[in-house]
């Protein structure tokens, strides 16, 4: 690497484990970051894969997976931003329309905000593998295209109009269910459609060693064969900022794990979730998502 920084145009959230490093509280003599103003990430991931407007960017799970389909020039680092969190809890339904369980959800509408969306993609593995829920029996009504333009709805799926909302849409019955992440509203009329989510969630986790992601980063992949020394002191400053958000965290768990160990658990299950659902048309292994292996091991 030379004494020259190099301006990497970034794309990343406001978490607590990304504000030590936004805030400039973390310094490199080689790295500056250029962040882009985006409040709500997730809108602009398409200018990520699509445009390839970003140097380095934080990125759906489910996108970063298809990027690799696409052959974007794109490469992993495993480092999660934003906390991972469990799902079960997402699949939502309004109670005034009467009740609504697993078994009952064959034929029904159910809303989602895309198709390759991760949040959807992890709840419906669940269903799937965990409840027997066939996935093809469900009428699935999607809002927004996919982050990439190469992968659009599948046959049968319905697009919302533009003035439909999913909560809208809920309310009025027009939707028996919906699938709703962080955007899911404080309304005691939608609640959960499986049943004790929580617990059923805690059980699942540790059956399965892991906590649900959703946010990893990216980097063009020019810059690991050009200047891998910058790739490796982006990782430390992200590090860094993680560390200095753990020193006051509470919880005993590891909501942002880095390296490609820590993450393998979630990683595989995604990918397996993602690949049976036809998002992928094949079963990645964790490791040729990344690269320098020992080096993020």
């Amino acid at each position: 690497m030379t004494n020259a920084k190099t301006t990497l145009s970034t794309l990343l959230g406001s978490y607590p484990n990304t504000a030590a490093i936004k805030g400039g509280l973390i310094k490199s003599d080689f790295v500056d970051f250029d962040f882009t103003d985006a409040p709500v990430p997730n809108r602009v991931f398409k200018r990520v894969v699509r445009d390839l407007e970003f140097d380095l960017a934080e990125l759906a799970l489910v996108t970063a997976l298809q990027a690799k389909a696409y052959k974007k020039p794109l490469i992993m680092l495993p480092a999660v931003v934003g906390a991972g969190r469990y799902q079960h809890h997402c699949l939502v339904h309004n109670k005034e329309r009467g009740p609504l369980g697993v078994a009952q959800l064959k034929g029904k509408k159910i809303g989602i905000r895309a198709h390759a969306q991760t949040t959807v993609t992890w709840v419906r593995g669940i269903l799937s593998n965990e409840y027997g829920v066939n996935l093809r029996d469900i009428q699935w009504v999607t809002f927004e295209h996919g982050h990439l333009a190469e992968f659009p709805d599948p046959k049968g799926f319905q697009r919302a109009r533009a003035d439909q909302t999913m909560v809208d849409m809920l309310l009025k019955g027009e939707l028996d269910a919906a699938i709703i992440g962080t955007d899911l509203p404080d309304d005691e009329r939608l609640q959960p459609v499986l049943p004790d989510p929580h617990e059923a969630a805690q059980a699942w986790g540790e059956r399965h060693g892991m906590v649900p992601i959703n946010h990893m980063m990216v980097i063009k992949d020019s810059f690991c064969h050009s200047q891998p020394a910058l790739v490796h002191e982006v990782y430390r400053m992200l590090e860094a900022s993680k560390a200095a958000a753990d020193a006051n965290k509470h919880s005993a768990k590891d909501l942002t794990p880095f390296g490609i160990e820590k993450n393998k658990k979630a990683l595989e299950l995604l990918i397996l979730y993602s690949f049976q659902q036809g998002l992928i048309p094949e079963l990645y292994k964790v490791d040729d998502l990344f690269w320098d292996h020992d080096h993020f091991r």
